[in-house]
């Protein structure tokens, strides 16, 4: 793979000026074919082995909320270093830090290279106000991007509306697979105006930090091309994948906790999910295996 430094910057287009957005726009770097071809099929045979969970929004266990539909998620999820279940809340410090953070199996070898380059390259060209005590690229949630298949055809889900990232410090994301038609918009009801569109190619790089691009804009997926009409990553039944993107993010180690040692409702809410984890991965046999109960 070629130095860090030799790498040129793909060209961004200008950030619309905007007098709510504030002056300073640093902490955006996008880097079309970061990935080498090499390091591409490492990590797309190692993809290969996994087993995406398809899940749903609640709990299955308990009620659920008040003026809510049980759904399952728009896409199969895989997440290392922790899994966040979207049943017990997703990690947003400071209001949910608890119970959200569920240790995971630890990145491959070719993703533990590849971060580490990551991280070289955020310090190198993020500003360091963007980062907090202890950072690194710690966790990593894999999503399958593509289509429902049904009786009919085919039902397009490769999209995810505005959101933000609430891990503190610098987000990478890594895009395989179909272009994407990636946003940063200003929040507001109905959908907020593109601040700035990328289509993000294969092997695509980009890093993200700081006041404006992680705290004030939502991102989304607008779409996913369709251009080759295959199929990508492993085997997902009723799905065709054609796009997967791996973001990677900082959850403090103190705000991770082992399976068995969540709260009795948290472990109850998410030991199916574990249940079929184990079917596939040593590491969740093994945290199967080993939590209370057994």
């Amino acid at each position: 793979m070629e130095a860090l430094g030799r790498r040129a910057l793909g060209a961004m287009p200008p950030v619309r000026r905007d007098p709510q957005l504030p002056a300073d726009t640093r902490g955006l770097v996008h880097q079309p074919r970061w990935l080498s071809p090499a390091d591409r099929a490492e990590l797309m045979a190692w993809l290969d082995t996994l087993a995406p969970l398809w899940e749903q929004r609640f709990s299955t266990v308990r009620p659920l909320p008040k003026g809510e539909a049980q759904r399952s998620l728009l896409r199969p999820v895989y997440w290392l270093g922790n899994w966040q279940f979207a049943c017990l809340g997703y990690y947003e410090p400071p209001r949910r830090t608890k119970d959200c953070a569920v240790t995971a199996e630890p990145f491959p070898p070719v993703m533990a290279r590849l971060v580490a380059q990551m991280e070289a390259r955020a310090r190198k060209q993020l500003p360091a106000a963007h980062f907090v005590p202890g950072w690194s690229l710690n966790t990593c949630l894999i999503n399958f991007y593509g289509s429902r298949l049904t009786a009919s055809g085919e039902d397009d889900a490769a999209r995810v509306g505005d959101h933000r990232d609430f891990e503190p410090g610098p987000v990478a994301s890594l895009s395989l697979g179909e272009r994407a038609i990636f946003q940063y918009v200003r929040r507001q009801r109905g959908g907020g105006e593109p601040v700035r569109t990328i289509p993000l190619e294969d092997s695509s790089l980009i890093l993200f930090s700081g006041p404006l691009w992680k705290d004030t804009l939502y991102h989304r997926v607008q779409r996913v091309e369709d251009k080759a009409r295959g199929a990508l990553g492993p085997a997902v039944e009723g799905f065709r994948t054609r796009r997967i993107n791996l973001t990677f993010r900082f959850v403090p180690p103190a705000d991770v906790v082992p399976y068995g040692k969540l709260a009795t409702q948290a472990r109850e809410d998410v030991a199916e999910y574990v249940a079929r984890l184990a079917e596939t991965s040593a590491f969740w046999a093994r945290t199967k295996a080993t939590a209370p109960g057994r």
